[in-house]
């Protein structure tokens, strides 16, 4: 008989929840943990006094009120606001595009004159647009494009805007009113204290066992629970057999500055497509931190390859091929669960969860639903 009922693959906020929602119904949870320490991408660590996002910016908004609700029962969000700025050759502009953005760029005053100008702009591209960038074009115009999409997202996507396909960008929020706020979600903020509190607070009730790679030691350690919960990249469990998915990974450079405030704001875009990294984050305006020195990172979009940490699915044509053949090979396949929805099938081992799981990009609240909603069918027995 299994010492547990769950063996959950990965600490990310995925398995953590999910974990959270069986132990508190009287299930038992193993975790593990390939790195060294727990929370997946959302880990922080203290330098100089403040909470450094190791792996990126991370800043919780939510409009459902169940998911918020869920988080503030473990941990206290102060009220940061997300208003990056944009960075094009020394050209500051305010992010995402609203008025003070149109005013900096046109001189503009008005939302009339502001759509006005947009609408010209978008008016060049006829018909279906053939690329990212006649899309972007017919969505907000060239000037914006050029300033402000077109080189960041060549360096995100390592490709010529030409070159890239029109879906990525299905839509770019223009604001005309003067509102840096670059969520429109209800509830925003980060966890006092930074979201290593939350993971481990969420974990509680579990056991833990970090520098433990599963896909190593896979049959031995399945056999430690009745069920598994697999957060890490489909792909991967399945030996790779139809290939490997593509990913964009990213790289950080941190360094610590003998000044109080770096740039005087937590996110800067740098739009122009010769600056190598495309933004800077400066850590302790997350939590309005005083202290008299400062942590910045730079982040640099880079390729990816097999060994490399994954961060963005590529979600093109050639991918969701590949990644149909995974999803249907899992259905197939006895006692496996896809994506985390748990099917009627009641012998299912194994639950597929989390943005690498289910090849998606998720917002972290979209990740909590998700979880939420894993848990509540294994459950219920659906």
């Amino acid at each position: 008989m299994s010492k547990y009922d769950y063996l959950i693959v990965g600490s990310g906020l995925f398995g953590a929840v999910f974990a959270q929602q069986m132990t508190e119904n009287g299930k038992s949870c193993l975790i593990i943990e390939k790195r060294n320490h727990l929370g997946g991408n959302i880990y922080c660590k203290e330098v100089e006094g403040i909470t450094v996002h190791e792996y990126g910016a991370h800043i919780f908004h939510t409009s459902d009120k169940k998911v918020w609700n869920y988080v503030n029962r473990f941990i206290e969000f102060n009220n940061y606001i997300n208003s990056p700025i944009a960075n094009y050759y020394g050209e500051i502009y305010n992010l995402p595009f609203n008025m003070n953005t149109f005013s900096k760029m046109w001189g503009i005053k008005t939302p009339a004159e502001a759509k006005a100008k947009i609408d010209e702009q978008r008016s060049q591209i006829i018909g279906e647009p053939k690329n990212l960038e006649e899309q972007a074009i017919s969505l907000v115009g060239q000037d914006i494009y050029q300033k402000l999409i077109k080189g960041y997202t060549e360096k995100q996507w390592g490709r010529d805007c030409k070159e890239l396909p029109a879906f990525i960008i299905k839509r770019l929020p223009v604001r005309y009113t003067y509102d840096n706020n670059y969520f429109n979600d209800r509830y925003q903020g980060i966890p006092v204290g930074g979201y290593n509190v939350l993971i481990e607070r969420l974990l509680e009730s579990c056991d833990v066992r970090l520098n433990v790679d599963f896909l190593q030691d896979k049959e031995n350690l399945s056999s430690l629970a009745n069920k598994i919960v697999y957060t890490g990249t489909i792909d991967s469990y399945y030996g790779y057999q139809y290939g490997a998915l593509e990913y964009r990974s990213v790289r950080f450079e941190s360094e610590i500055l003998d000044e109080q405030n770096h740039q005087g704001v937590a996110v800067v875009n740098y739009t122009d497509r010769e600056t190598p990294y495309t933004r800077v984050i400066e850590h302790k305006h997350f939590e309005f931190g005083t202290q008299p020195k400062t942590v910045v990172t730079k982040e640099y979009s880079a390729d990816w390859k097999l060994g490399d940490e994954p961060y963005y699915p590529v979600n093109d044509e050639k991918n969701q091929k590949v990644y149909a053949q995974y999803e249907t090979l899992s259905k197939n396949e006895p006692n496996v669960i896809f994506g985390g929805r748990l099917a009627a099938n009641k012998d299912e081992k194994v639950i597929f969860g989390g943005r690498l799981g289910q090849y998606k990009y998720y917002d972290m609240d979209k990740v909590i639903a998700s979880a939420l909603d894993a848990a509540q069918r294994e459950l219920s027995g659906k």
